[in-house]
């Protein structure tokens, strides 16, 4: 139930970013979702997309520093205190959150939020047992 999610390091210079995204397009990779963090040398850029070993090889042959990781996407109920209710099981639980970023789909009645948590199995495991639903990758490369 984790989805594979590719980081890339990238300097924080004009044009660096559409490398990216151009580099990916012209292979036939979407991108489903995207979180960009930088500092004033360079940023961090995480995808998820719909070929993720074909979107980490193209990025490596254009010279980007990329790793491949695990995220779990979850279904956040799309009402006040929605994302609270997530956040609070797993604070009783003591699973830390990473990161995390929205996902500009919804999933029935919930928003899609992907997390980084430091300990993915248990995190899964609580959302679970709380009614939350988590979705399998399949589910979020072809949303």
């Amino acid at each position: 139930m984790k989805v594979e999610q590719i980081s890339i390091f990238i300097e924080n210079q004009k044009g660096r970013l559409a490398d990216v995204t151009r580099a990916l397009g012209e292979a036939g990779i979407n991108i489903r979702a995207l979180s960009l963090a930088d500092t004033s040398d360079y940023g961090i850029l995480r995808l998820i997309v719909d070929n993720t070993d074909l979107a980490k090889q193209v990025l490596k042959e254009k010279s980007f520093t990329v790793h491949k990781t695990e995220v779990v996407a979850a279904g956040v109920p799309d009402r006040p205190l929605g994302l609270n209710s997530i956040l609070e099981a797993l604070d009783k639980e003591n699973v830390n959150v990473e990161y995390m970023y929205a996902f500009p789909e919804h999933y029935s009645d919930n928003a899609i939020m992907i997390f980084r948590f430091d300990n993915p199995d248990e995190a899964i495991r609580i959302l679970l047992e709380n009614g939350f639903s988590v979705l399998r990758g399949e589910d979020v490369y072809n949303v």
